[in-house]
């Protein structure tokens, strides 16, 4: 997939995790998107290993080889090991996901 802001453009590899909260983006994955961090926007409360990052809202465009452009939001975080999450907040809303356990799959596609 691709994360595209302004004339930016980053390809990154990410979790799909349905216990995740929220989106949440790599620090350096935002400075490629052209992001600039400001302390007195990191007011986005995370919880579990991310409990205690600062974390600022950061909008991008995302591209899922066929399906249309989808604008996804994210806590991006000012830690270099976290990684790229796609959670209920907003990836969910705006895919359907469907998780195959037994065979270690899982299949996305547009809201219905």
């Amino acid at each position: 997939m691709s994360l595209c802001r302004e004339d930016r453009r980053v390809e990154a590899t990410g979790l799909v995790d349905s216990g995740a909260t929220v989106n949440v983006l790599p620090y350096d994955i935002g400075l490629q998107l052209g992001g600039v961090w400001d302390d007195r926007r990191a007011v986005i409360q995370l919880a579990g290993n991310l409990s205690n990052q600062p974390a600022m809202p950061f909008s991008a465009i995302t591209h899922i080889e066929e399906f249309p452009p989808t604008e996804l939001v994210f806590a991006w975080v000012r830690s270099p090991n976290a990684p790229l999450i796609f959670g209920q907040t907003n990836f969910f809303l705006e895919f359907d996901v469907c998780f195959y356990r037994s065979k270690l799959e899982f299949e996305i596609s547009l809201k219905s």
